[in-house]
């Protein structure tokens, strides 16, 4: 599992005009089974609950987000072992 910092860089005023294919990616990601939960920042910026094994297939993803290919987000992932959940996340531990 991943834990995926979408932070604002240097053209974050641009993100309007790519919002609508940022969205889209999004969709593509949570419709493929491959982002779980997605939520703002409170600093700006995003995050992405992600589940994927094949981390060149992970990064291949996060480069074609139109925010990534615009320089109006960085990317930061980490990848996090799940130990202990409560009951409405036990199905994120297999």
């Amino acid at each position: 599992m991943q834990v995926i910092l979408l932070k604002f860089g240097p053209n974050k005023s641009d993100a309007s005009q790519h919002m609508d294919g940022h969205k889209a990616w999004i969709k593509e990601g949570l419709d493929d089974g491959v982002f779980h939960i997605v939520g703002s920042l409170d600093i700006g910026g995003g995050f992405i609950l992600a589940n994927e094994k094949d981390k060149s297939a992970l990064e291949d993803r996060l480069s074609k987000d139109p925010f990534v290919e615009h320089d109006i987000v960085s990317v930061e992932t980490y990848q996090i072992d799940i130990n202990q959940t409560s009951e409405i996340f036990n199905q994120l531990k297999s």
